[in-house]
């Protein structure tokens, strides 16, 4: 059986936006498609828990948020089912995430702190998830794969983005750009400086780094068209100006430890906050 899709809803906007893009994804893939919501999220975003809770009623309401969400993706996307579950939402979708083709999420929360870039539960997910997490931002034309365009930031140890974005690209129809960033050495450093007209070293090996991420994938996941960019600067920098003409930013994930749990990289921090476009974070194989 193939694996499934899992998309956390909340009854929010952004999480109806994620529904949505989950949903036309599964289509798009022949995936099915779960859909959860955590009956913590009411209080997760920003509120505090009430010792004098109703817990029926926070029950009968996600049931309600669950059944919307489940009749509104049946209209998008075969093999639709959800689920309610009792539990923190971040710790649920990590949980879902086992073994699953991915994870949607919206890109803000729904309590009084929802204005931040980013979400709680999103970011959580992002940095803690066993399988490819995708959070949902960026306007409609990129919502709807209008630019027909897919964006890997490529690095050393990139091959699974790469891969994941290869079949991206193949299932939109869409071209696929391949961004690789290098920079000079700064003044002082005591590195050679590249003559006048010659190419630099550093960009060459860039290149090359490019062509040989690509090379596997490319030939086992085929029919894309691929263009393969090594840009100098910031790679946030490029990614991010790279999704403004994007339907989906793919990203390795760079985990580090925190004293909260695990973190993203700086690169993958800034592209879930800024990025123009849905963001995909893929764990390394």
């Amino acid at each position: 059986m193939d694996a499934t899709l899992i998309v956390g809803v909340d009854g929010s906007e952004p999480g109806m936006r994620a529904l949505d893009w989950a949903a036309d994804e599964a289509a798009r893939a022949a995936l099915p498609l779960r859909i959860v919501h955590a009956s913590g999220w009411e209080w997760y975003e920003g509120h505090e828990p009430s010792f004098g809770i109703n817990r029926e009623a926070v029950r009968a309401q996600a049931d309600r948020v669950l059944a919307a969400a489940v009749d509104r993706a049946r209209g998008r996307a075969a093999g639709v089912t959800g689920q309610v579950v009792d539990e923190d939402p971040a710790a649920a979708l990590v949980r879902e995430s086992d073994g699953a083709a991915g994870v949607v999420v919206g890109s803000r929360g729904r309590g009084p702190l929802a204005g931040l870039l980013l979400g709680t539960v999103s970011r959580s997910v992002a940095a803690r998830a066993a399988s490819p997490v995708t959070v949902v931002r960026g306007g409609e034309r990129s919502l709807r794969s209008g630019f027909r365009r897919v964006v890997v930031g490529v690095d050393e140890t990139a091959a699974a983005a790469v891969e994941f974005a290869v079949r991206a690209a193949r299932l939109r129809g869409a071209e696929l750009r391949a961004v690789r960033a290098w920079h000079r050495p700064p003044p002082g450093s005591g590195a050679p400086p590249t003559a006048p007209g010659a190419d630099d070293p550093r960009r060459r090996r860039a290149a090359d780094e490019l062509e040989a991420a690509l090379r596997t994938a490319v030939r086992d996941h085929g029919a894309v068209i691929v263009c393969g960019e090594p840009v100098e600067g910031q790679a946030r920098a490029a990614l991010l100006e790279a999704s403004a003409t994007a339907d989906l930013l793919v990203v390795g994930a760079r985990r580090r430890p925190g004293r909260a749990g695990p973190r993203l990289g700086p690169v993958g921090h800034a592209v879930l906050h800024h990025s123009a476009c849905p963001v995909t974070v893929v764990p390394h194989a």
